[in-house]
Parts: C-alpha cells; sequence; structure tokens
C-alpha cells in the first residue's frame, strides 16, 4: 500500500443497506487489519457494512487503533463498486459542528482520468 492514502473496503454488503440483514452478521475488520493499516499509513479507512468492528466484541478493538493512531473512520458506505481501484480520490465532508463522537458525512468519490 502507498503511504498517505484513504482505504476503502469493498465487502458488498450495502446491497443489504435498508433490510433487517444489514443489521446482524455484517462483514469486518480484525485487529491485525487495523494494525496494519496503521503500520502501512493509511490515513482514512472506510467500509460498506454496519460497523468496522464486530459488533460482538465490545472492546470495539478496529475503533480503538484507528482512532488512537488519529485515523477517521467512514462506515456505511454504498456503491463501492462503482469505484475502480485506483486512480480515484475520495471526499467524506461533514457539516461543520464541533465536539461530536460520530457525524454523517456526504460520502463520494471522484474518477480521475487514466494514465
Amino acid at each position: 500500500m502507498s503511504k498517505a492514502k484513504a482505504v476503502l473496503v469493498h465487502t458488498g454488503w450495502d446491497v443489504h443497506w435498508r433490510t433487517k440483514r444489514y443489521l446482524s452478521n455484517n462483514p469486518f475488520l480484525t485487529r491485525d487489519a487495523a494494525e496494519y493499516l496503521v503500520s502501512q499509513g493509511a490515513v482514512l479507512v472506510g467500509l460498506d457494512s454496519l460497523n468496522i468492528d464486530d459488533i460482538g466484541d465490545p472492546s470495539r478493538p478496529v475503533h480503538s487503533t484507528l482512532l488512537g493512531a488519529d485515523i477517521p473512520i467512514v462506515e456505511h458506505m454504498c456503491n463501492l463498486a462503482g469505484l475502480p481501484d485506483r486512480q480515484f480520490r475520495f471526499f467524506a465532508v461533514p457539516a461543520k459542528v464541533a465536539g461530536f463522537g460520530t457525524w454523517p458525512v456526504r460520502a463520494f468519490g471522484q474518477v480521475l482520468p487514466s494514465d
């Protein structure tokens, strides 16, 4: 992985958005994956799933690892299949607020011309 990149994890789980199935048995990252992303210089990690952690694990190791390294997390993303593996810019634009632990963003990718 190149340094200073956002990492978006496309699991395909967004096909269950707005269904009961979306809310359980969702894909998530492991503590090892989070530690790897930190060691490789990720600057943001996004996922097309309910939660980046196993919702059955109250210790939330992925949140703790990434946020402890000042790496923002974007969850509940949709339509990642529409982005190429490379050559795009990712934006997660929040409303201007302060003092919140979580907040909705407008997330989108801008596909760049091929070289």
